[in-house]
């Protein structure tokens, strides 16, 4: 069995960058140490916190001191005043790439266009994108979710959640242009991320099965997922190497190993172990 093992699968800069600013503060920040939500979404790495001291908290409800960090994918400008209110140490780790959407989002709701955020509707990313924005907010995960009737002869500017699809993005762009009367898109796609998804998909052409490990609740694992499942329908979505079945490779002679930026990079490691082993 040949095994392909991807370049650019794991962490990225701004999980690393997350990380290490937690680890950081188990050790320099007054305690409790609390994350407001998980940090990134990933269990192992969750739980691997958990045990250094940093854990997860859904909101700030009866925390009255230590540090909050927030996460890689932001919070809404309230959360983080509520935070000051209650005289709690912040220490930030939002990604820089969340960062960037999050201040084309303000720009643009200050101005005073129609904002439209190309996300996940329940995505924390996506809801502090749209605390951002403000009130002339639509939030659509899709083009086919769009009202044309919202946007036809308006100011529209548009903000990309960061782990999205390249081909979301024309889609929305292509329907767009000619309803609106100014259009402003900010391609606010991470990089790093446009990278592991190009690549996925060329390993997943030459392959005749496909791993992607990462946590079921993260937005860019599944993505990635979906990408080279339309690719290679022997495609298998894991959280961990346990996960693995022996009959899922029966026939195959190339087997693909990808995973999301919230995966530890040791984990495409360990799955290509695993299938050296059959």
């Amino acid at each position: 069995m040949k095994i392909l093992i991807s370049q650019r699968g794991g962490y990225c800069y701004g999980v690393q960058r997350a990380l290490d600013i937690a680890h950081r503060a188990a050790s320099d920040s007054p305690g409790p140490i609390k994350t407001l939500g998980p940090i990134i979404h990933n269990p192992g790495v969750v739980r691997e916190l958990a045990e250094a001291g940093v854990s997860p908290v859904e909101d700030l409800e009866g925390i009255t001191g230590g540090t909050v960090i927030l996460r890689t994918h932001g919070v809404t400008p309230e959360v983080i005043a509520d935070a000051k209110g209650r005289g709690l140490a912040i220490v930030d780790a939002t990604c820089p790439y969340v960062k960037v959407a999050q201040e084309k989002a303000s720009f643009l709701g200050e101005q005073g266009y129609l904002t439209i955020i190309l996300g996940e509707h329940e995505h924390p990313e996506v809801v502090a994108l749209v605390a951002n924005a403000g009130k002339k907010t639509v939030v659509v995960e899709n083009v086919d979710e769009l009202d044309m009737d919202k946007v036809h002869g308006k100011r529209v500017g548009v903000v990309v959640q960061t782990t999205q699809a390249t081909a979301n993005l024309a889609a929305l762009s292509s329907r767009l242009a000619p309803a609106c009367r100014e259009l402003l898109i900010y391609n606010t796609m991470c990089n790093a991320t446009q990278k592991c998804q190009d690549e996925a998909l060329s390993l997943a052409r030459q392959a005749d099965a496909v791993i992607v490990i990462g946590g079921r609740n993260s937005a860019n694992t599944t993505r990635l997922s979906q990408l080279c499942l339309e690719v290679q329908p022997r495609t298998y979505h894991i959280e961990d190497v346990s996960e693995l079945e022996p009959g899922w490779f029966e026939g195959a002679a190339t087997v693909a190993i990808t995973a999301g930026a919230s995966t530890p990079p040791e984990q495409m490691e360990a799955a290509a172990e695993w299938l050296a082993k059959l």
